[in-house]
């Protein structure tokens, strides 16, 4: 099927940033196969959607999340030792299938928001992933590591006999990558952290994990190996494998010199949401990238964030960026929208996204500039940082196939959705109440 998408303002995201301002794109079943002017010339099209001149572009990547914690959204949001006071003790009542429920609702949220394609660490990863191939979203899902029991698991690092299991059954899904995720390198043992690493080259798998999010993970890890926790990581092999960084705030410049030998594999998911929202600090981004990390946006999980959409994510890297290095100049909106697109592809590996051009996968999405928040348009790279929300995305194609269609995801409907979680929700609700 052949879908002529005209009269609308192409941001092709590729090397040469490259413009179309009254542009077209065409896809021929999963791929591009034109982008150019759009001069009223005939090509044959099964369907022709007029984008009124709106703008195209490729599909934001969302590189950390945590879709099954819609539950934990607004909970306890302002209380110090969150983590240990309210999600670990209420991840006890979290089940496969309250897990597959939120994942649902999470994927709903995202693609109406404009994201493709994320990169996700929780737990009961085999439903997530099922969830993701019923949405058809393009994403890396990584079975959580931890030392301790957890709701899918009642031994500790339980998480690695899941993979045994989990990796092979989604390795060669096309849209989806089954991962390994370890939760920290301060909450696994040194010998579950070897362990994982051979996984990662036997299973031949992505790894992705928190890393230097706490201040005190680096306190531990100096008093148990005398080592930062890039060093360790380093040391054991990590940086060698694919492997996803999430964080990262508390990283020195010995740090980024030590990881840029590994630019290649070791990539950093930033979450400016989270990490200010929790107080925890703004990582060096400037430093990254003038290292030539590679850096993609990230919202973290519905409970650290609230928000799953990348919109967010732009304004305040934008605004705590700029504020954070005293400089207005710094990071103009053309390069936090290749962060949140073009970046995050490269930062999760999905290298047939990322840029609307012949050949590459047509994961884009279309925000429509008729409502009255994006109007005047100087600058669309501006407009999408500055003035744009979720609710400016019109229509999302993932590998091709059109997933939202005016505003609305076309194959599910999401009451139905909301309604299958909130039946899940009752005994968790129940229990978080009794911590409020």
């Amino acid at each position: 099927m052949k879908t002529l998408i005209k009269a609308v303002h192409v941001l092709t995201i590729d090397d040469q940033m490259t413009e179309y301002k009254n542009g077209y794109v065409l896809i021929d079943g999963e791929e591009i196969v034109e982008v150019g002017e759009w001069l009223e010339q005939e090509i044959a099209a099964d369907e022709i959607v007029d984008g009124q001149g709106g703008l195209l572009l490729p599909g934001f990547i969302n590189t950390h999340t945590h879709v099954g914690m819609i539950p934990f959204r607004s909970l306890g949001d302002d209380v110090p030792d969150r983590l240990r006071r309210f999600l670990f003790p209420l991840e006890a009542y979290m089940t496969r299938e309250l897990a597959a429920a939120s994942s649902a609702y999470a994927i709903s949220e995202m693609l109406l928001s404009g994201v493709t394609g994320f990169c996700d660490m929780y737990y009961f990863e085999d439903q997530v992933a099922e969830v993701c191939d019923r949405f058809g979203v393009r994403a890396i899902v990584g079975e959580t590591i931890i030392d301790m029991p957890t709701c899918d698991s009642e031994e500790p690092s339980g998480g690695l006999s899941y993979c045994e299991d989990f990796i092979p059954k989604w390795k060669n899904h096309p849209l989806i990558t089954p991962a390994i995720a370890p939760h920290a390198p301060n909450t696994n043992s040194y010998g579950v952290l070897k362990k994982i690493v051979e996984m990662s080259h036997d299973y031949q798998v992505p790894i992705t994990m928190h890393v230097a999010e706490m201040d005190y993970e680096l306190i531990e890890l100096a008093e148990e190996h005398q080592q930062t926790p890039f060093e360790l990581l380093e040391s054991l092999g990590y940086m060698e494998r694919p492997f996803i960084m999430a964080h990262c705030i508390h990283m020195t410049d010995s740090d980024i010199a030590l990881t840029a030998a590994h630019a290649k594999n070791a990539r950093i998911a930033h979450c400016i949401g989270a990490n200010t929202k929790s107080a925890k600090g703004v990582a060096p981004v400037k430093s990254m990238l003038k290292a030539r990390l590679t850096v993609g946006l990230g919202t973290d999980g519905p409970s650290s964030g609230n928000t799953l959409d990348l919109f967010t994510q732009m304004k305040l890297f934008a605004n705590f960026h700029k504020t954070y290095e005293k400089d207005r100049a710094l990071f103009p909106a053309k390069d936090i929208v290749r962060l949140a697109t073009k970046g995050g592809a490269e930062t999760l590996g999905f290298d047939e996204v990322g840029s609307i051009e012949a050949g590459k996968k047509a994961d884009m999405i279309l925000v429509e500039t008729q409502s009255v928040n994006m109007f005047p348009i100087f600058d669309p790279y501006s407009a999408l940082v500055y003035s744009a929300n979720s609710s400016n995305v019109e229509h999302v194609w993932v590998n091709g196939k059109q997933l939202v269609k005016e505003h609305q995801l076309i194959a599910h409907d999401l009451r139905e959705i909301r309604e299958e979680l909130y039946n899940q929700m009752g005994q968790f609700v129940a229990e978080a109440k009794k911590r409020m």
